[in-house]
């Protein structure tokens, strides 16, 4: 059958072309300039004119700026925007991509209503089919995000998919969801729609004018330069799609935008004998690579192949992008997939083989946000082949950041600054993409280790830990040690071993965690961020001190937990400060902050200072000796007393380890757990190491990795910056007020947002919860996100989970909110609301009991008990 329908695929390869797919655009009208002269001034130039260009210029139009130019360097709508799809599907795993989705879909269905434009909006539904049960899980677990946040959805049987569309062959599937209010649109009609709405408001649309580079002075944008002049400018946005890394590049001050393009194909059909009706459900068979939607009565459908085709970076001759060479052998295994789901097609004539250039990033989560290095100079690229869904969102929300200096959600997994310079080599890109793409629908637990750009940041001790079994995990480029394979363990099965169920490093992280309760292990924590902070004179404590808001005038020798706040009291950072003389700080912060934290830290340090802010990261080894036996390998190797009355908790100081001076030694762990950090120069780090493991032996020393620290770290409350806290969580929402100087009579940023909300109360509270019914053989594991529920109303998600080998239990950390049932809306949460609710957490649909506290349970870490014997009455919150 396949081959006979190839057949005829060949004898319609030169049928007619891209203009039959697209003619609707003309019918838009939309106010271009080409002949008249570029404005000399704007507040904001935008380049770029497909979906998310106009997206940003109607919101920021929307939101009150008018002074606005979009230039775009061929037509409107005319690059991969043109050849979208047309598929809004608001089924995605990330919460902030769901609701850019919810939105976009909202948007594009009053659209045409708003402008007069015709769209082509049909709210057509999708149906996600599942061919194994790991697909059918993680199908559940998307739908019950999408029932808590008011996007209808369920999982429905196999006789209910062949009710929704007759084609589909259902016999090899195990179970589907279905969205109903999904939607299909002509993407370029959407586009021009927005462009309309957005003239209209004042911005001026120029097409056919490209851009050149833009001009930068002391690190703020100042203006572009185009091929028909100069325009000066405060912001800039560059929604330049594939050509985005390329713009990025043609500045004063180069920015790293890290994207690339890869080919990507889906063919067109003719129409049925009987059409198509226009609302049949689009299909997502992932498990196939493939995707199904209703064309002019016949079909639309591509896919993502397992060997995708890397192209082209280099744009500047190309204005419009032009539909690529056709590639049916390439083709073949999508084509195959797709005759499987719907025989019937082999009675349908092909119109064309669609190949467009479609942009991936190398976390596959879109990028935007402000440059860290211009000022001004925003990013809205790299969709991921999800351009049309996030694109009302993503515009929003980037207007949002420009109007108000924040948008009105969390967006850091999406944040430029998640990504360094060092993740946009042209090699690296090229290599990611290629497994980036096929993820798309491979991918299933929220957790994925990437195979390719690998070993690019690495400790000193890399090749030591890996030999001693050290299996690893990638954050920020750097490769961090997850656990350690004992000799006996198949490495193999291991490494291949993704389960929603118990995992099979189970007992190897157990072990670990138990060495760190008992004895004592060492964790290779290099990658975190490490700044240190100096002036000449007095200024450095007088500006941090007005920068972070915990209070630093405390001796020399002592560690703060601080924050670093922004004006509504969210945290941009959560980091440890050491105060090393009267005039130097060194600060340690999570490791995907590096860039981050530097951008909002230069931001506010006055220009006219004379403090010095330095990026140590590179510069040394952190090794976290964690167990009660630490203090006994650090006492022998430096012969000085490190008991708590010589050594207390939170000090720092300089000393010798075994024949090496100046290690930075601290009396933290990051989990709660009695022991050390060890900041060692590097030309120092693996004769450090050497010695702590030899002297070690002794007393127990292992190595340990991630794995271990974040079990010891949740079973103790301890929340960390990018999982649990973001910059929408204030200190007191997760029971940190101890850590702010709000009484002391200092200034901070933020303090006037947490006087008012102390005045007020909080609207939400990071809870620990412990799994009170969950099997840990037999149940499906928590990971982070699940809906949390009080007395069976939704209450909020988790933030982060761990099995804790203490409890013997899951512990999942989140937070709590109060919503009104009689309308929704958002109330206090005190401590007496926390307690005296009934609690479930959903892992996909199934709900399990579980305690809240507001606490860590340290009652329960004094001695070891087992798990029968803890009395409900320990678990219950003050």
């Amino acid at each position: 059958m396949f081959y006979r329908w190839l057949s005829v695929v060949h004898r319609h390869r030169a049928s007619r072309g891209w203009r039959n797919w697209s003619s609707a655009r003309s019918s838009a009208s939309v106010a271009t300039e080409h002949s008249v002269a570029l404005p000399a001034q704007a507040q904001v130039v935008i380049c770029g004119g497909g979906i998310m260009g106009t997206s940003v210029a109607y919101h920021l139009s929307k939101m009150g700026w008018k002074d606005i130019v979009l230039l775009e360097q061929g037509r409107l709508a005319a690059g991969s925007t043109r050849f979208c799809a047309g598929i809004v599907s608001t089924a995605r795993h990330l919460s902030i991509e769901q609701k850019m989705a919810d939105y976009s879909n909202k948007l594009y269905h009053q659209l045409e209503q708003e402008t007069g434009i015709q769209t082509g909006y049909i709210r057509t539904g999708s149906i996600f089919l599942a061919q194994t049960q790991d697909r059918l899980i993680s199908l559940k677990r998307i739908n019950s995000r999408l029932n808590v946040i008011g996007i209808p959805s369920e999982i429905i049987s196999l006789k209910k998919v062949a009710e929704l569309h007759p084609l589909l062959n259902v016999h090899d599937l195990v179970g589907a969801m279905h969205v109903p209010e999904d939607a299909v649109v002509s993407s370029a009609d959407v586009a021009l729609a927005l462009a309309s709405a957005a003239s209209q408001n004042g911005v001026q649309i120029y097409d056919r004018t490209s851009v050149l580079h833009v001009m930068v002075k002391k690190g703020e944008v100042t203006g572009v330069e185009t091929d028909k002049g100069q325009i000066e400018c405060q912001y800039f946005v560059n929604c330049a799609g594939q050509w985005a890394y390329e713009l990025g590049l043609a500045n004063e001050e180069p920015i790293s935008i890290p994207l690339h393009a890869c080919e990507h194909f889906y063919l067109l059909t003719r129409p049925w004998e009987t059409p198509l009706h226009s609302s049949m459900p689009t299909v997502m068979d992932a498990d196939g690579r493939i995707y199904i939607r209703n064309w002019q009565g016949g079909i639309l459908s591509g896919g993502f192949e397992k060997t995708p085709k890397p192209i082209f970076t280099e744009g500047k001759n190309q204005l419009e992008i032009q539909n690529l060479q056709e590639d049916w052998d390439h083709f073949e295994p999508l084509l195959s997939s797709l005759l499987r789901r719907m025989p019937e097609l082999e009675t349908l004539e092909i119109v064309k083989l669609v190949n467009c250039p479609e942009t991936f990033t190398p976390d596959m989560r879109c990028i935007m946000g402000e440059s860290p290095l211009v000022q001004g100079y925003f990013v809205l690229a790299g969709m991921n082949s999800a351009g049309l869904s996030f694109g009302g969102g993503a515009g929003k929300y980037l207007a949002e950041w420009m109007v108000h200096g924040y948008p009105s959600e969390s967006v850091w997994e999406l944040d430029l600054k998640r990504f360094g310079a060092l993740q946009s080599s042209r090699t690296f890109l090229r290599h990611r993409v290629m497994e980036v793409m096929p993820l798309l629908y491979d991918l299933k637990v929220p957790r994925w280790d990437f195979q390719t750009g690998r070993q690019l940041r690495t400790s000193p001790l890399y090749d030591r830990l890996d030999a001693q079994g050290a299996r690893w995990m990638e954050k920020h480029g750097f490769e961090r040690p997850k656990y350690f394979v004992p000799p006996d363990k198949d490495l193999l099965a291991l490494e291949q071993s993704k389960t929603f169920y118990k995992p099979d490093w189970f007992d190897i992280v157990e072990s670990e965690v138990k060495c760190c309760k008992e004895a004592v292990c060492v964790i290779d924590m290099s990658s975190f961020t490490k700044f240190e902070i100096t002036s000449t004179g007095d200024q450095a404590l007088e500006i941090l001190q007005y920068l972070f808001s915990n209070d630093l005038d405390v001796p020399v020798g002592h560690i703060v937990h601080t924050g670093m706040l922004n004006e509504g009291g969210g945290y941009e950072n959560d980091c440890s400060i050491a105060r090393l003389n009267k005039r130097s700080f060194f600060m340690i912060s999570p490791t995907d902050q590096q860039v981050h934290c530097w951008a909002w830290l230069k931001k506010h340090m006055p220009r006219d200072s004379d403090l010095l802010l330095e990026d140590v990261t590179w510069k040394y080894t952190a090794l976290n000796l964690i167990g009660p036996r630490a203090v006994d390998v650090l006492s022998e190797l430096s012969y000085a007393p490190m008991t708590p009355d010589h050594f207390p908790s939170l000090f720092c100081k300089e000393m010798s380890v075994g024949y090496a001076n100046g290690i930075r030694v601290m009396s933290m762990t990051h989990t709660g757990e009695p022991g050390f950090m060890l900041y060692i120069p590097i030309e120092y780090a693996l004769h450090v190491y050497n010695e702590v493991m030899s002297v070690g032996q002794k007393y127990g020393i292992r190595n340990a990795g991630y794995y271990a620290l974040r079990s010891l770290r949740i079973e103790k409350f301890f929340a960390f910056w990018g999982q649990d806290l973001n910059t929408l969580t204030t200190p007191l929402e997760c029971g940190r007020e101890s850590r702010v100087k709000l009484d002391k009579g200092m200034d901070f940023i933020g303090r006037d947002a947490l006087l008012q909300q102390r005045q007020n109360g909080v609207y939400k509270r990071l809870t620990m919860f412990i799994l009170d019914d969950h099997d840990t053989d037999l149940d499906l594991w928590p990971w982070w996100g699940e809906p949390i529920y009080r007395n069976g109303q939704y209450a909020g998600k988790t933030t982060s989970s761990a099995y804790s080998y203490t409890l013997e239990r899951h512990v999942c950390l989140g937070f709590v909110h109060n919503f009104s049932e009689d309308t929704g809306e958002e109330q206090v949460v005190t401590a007496d609301f926390i307690n005296r609710g009934e609690y479930e957490i959903d892992i996909a649909g199934h709900r399990f009991q579980a305690k809240a506290k507001l606490y860590p349970v340290t009652s329960l870490f004094t001695h070891k008990r087992r798990k029968e014997d803890v009395e409900l009455s320990d678990l219950q919150g003050k």
